[in-house]
């Protein structure tokens, strides 16, 4: 028999209920991935990133400053000049990303078919 769940599991003054999950969303994981080799500007983001609007880009980066995954430094200059890069909080992302990373090409067909199968009984 399964033991009952915790009535306090999903509790929002538990500590998980502020960890940045965010790595699994659409956009932040891709972010983070092309920041790996130094600081970047908006348009060099835009660029790799296929299909993310300017807006999401810009919500998905906030809240990865947010979070303190990246920072982001305006430079006085005309014209204005803005890079993002990561923080050393940021660069601890490397590994489980690379895991999530390994395991969708692992069991990528076993996703295909089931969305397949899924999409064919509805």
């Amino acid at each position: 028999m399964l033991e009952p769940l915790d009535p306090d599991m999903f509790d929002p003054a538990c500590p998980s209920s502020v960890t940045p999950f965010r790595i699994g969303d659409k956009w932040s994981g891709m972010i983070i991935i092309c920041l790996e080799d130094g600081p970047r500007r908006f348009s060099e983001l835009q660029g790799p990133i296929k299909g993310v609007t300017p807006k999401v880009l810009t919500q998905t980066l906030r809240a990865l400053e947010r979070d303190g995954m990246i920072t982001r430094t305006a430079y006085p200059e005309i014209p204005p000049r803005v890079e993002y890069e990561l923080t050393p909080l940021g660069r601890t992302l490397f590994e489980p990303i690379a895991a999530c990373r390994e395991w969708a090409a692992k069991y990528l067909p076993e996703i295909m078919a089931a969305r397949a199968a899924f999409e064919t009984a509805e």
